[in-house]
């Protein structure tokens, strides 16, 4: 199986949602993820604001480009970061890809 943070996100017009075995196993591929209301989120932690919005600025641009953009719940020491697809009505691959890119962004910062 392709690394999921080397993988680009591709349209998902007409396509149908993950089932939840396929779910559950992409969700090992990328820590700390958990499947919530037909969505992947995790939160991340950090020391302070400014490593905070340093993520969430760097995780902007990397969703830009990939152009699948999470909802963000952004604190003074967390990010709380949602993915779905709306094109699909709940989980596709994209979501994952853009997972695993976030985990790897905080691995390179890290």
């Amino acid at each position: 199986m392709t690394d999921l943070s080397h993988q680009r996100c591709l349209a998902q017009d007409g396509g149908k949602p993950m089932d939840d075995g396929e779910i559950h196993r992409h969700l090992a591929q990328v820590s700390g993820w958990q499947a919530r209301g037909g969505a992947i989120e995790k939160t991340f932690a950090f020391r302070n604001y400014h490593e905070t919005i340093a993520f969430v600025n760097a995780l902007a641009w990397i969703c830009h480009a990939e152009d699948h953009h999470p909802e963000l719940k952004v604190t003074f020491d967390r990010c709380v970061v949602r993915f779905d697809t709306h094109e699909v009505g709940g989980i596709s691959i994209n979501d994952f890809i853009c997972a695993a890119k976030a985990d790897a962004l905080v691995a390179f910062v890290g």
